[in-house]
């Protein structure tokens, strides 16, 4: 797997089918995928060339919603493809599934909920990851613990990766929920 964009068409990795399905209210997940460890919480992220910013982007495992799928099934089958962790949502009405959030409504009408899955690390199948990727998916899975979360973006900011708005916005709340002493 390379994440160098001159080994990559362009054309053939940012072209694809970008409709909501019928009577979905959104276009896609975005995954807050936790891992359960004994060391403390870890989040799954994923780096991922992207021709649009001719860059590496440091992003939460993501997808479209297929046609007759709910946002948590979406999330567990894309969590599943992208980065070979099973895992569960908790219930929809409640902290599994978030509001439907607009990517960007300044320039388009492309939507998602964020779906928070937390995964057993004490399966066999999380033990043994077997992503199952598309022909034009090259993505390097990893995992930063959460409490780590705005050190990690920065870092990663340095050394030249972009950080996608979801995972900068993770990181900012975390920080500002350190910062303010929100909780105790």
């Amino acid at each position: 797997m390379s994440l160098d964009p001159k080994e990559h068409d362009a054309k053939v990795l940012s072209t694809g089918p970008l409709t909501r399905p019928k009577n979905s209210p959104i276009d896609g997940v975005g995954i807050v995928a936790i891992l359960q460890k004994a060391t403390g919480p870890e989040i799954v992220l994923q780096k991922q060339f992207r021709p649009p910013i001719n860059r590496v982007v440091i992003e939460v495992p993501a997808g479209l919603v297929d046609e007759g799928e709910s946002a948590a099934q979406s999330a567990v089958r894309e969590l599943r493809e992208e980065t070979g962790y099973v895992g569960t949502v908790g219930n929809e009405d409640e902290w599994g599934v978030g509001c439907v959030m607009f990517n960007d409504p300044g320039f388009c009408n492309t939507n998602l909920n964020m779906v928070h899955v937390n995964v057993d690390m004490s399966l066999p199948e999380n033990k043994n990851l077997k992503p199952q990727l598309e022909e034009n998916e090259f993505i390097e899975v990893f995992s930063t613990p959460l409490k780590n979360l705005h050190a990690e973006c920065k870092r990663f900011e340095k050394e030249g990766y972009a950080i996608d708005a979801r995972v900068g916005t993770l990181a900012e709340g975390i920080e500002i929920a350190r910062r303010w002493k929100l909780f105790a």
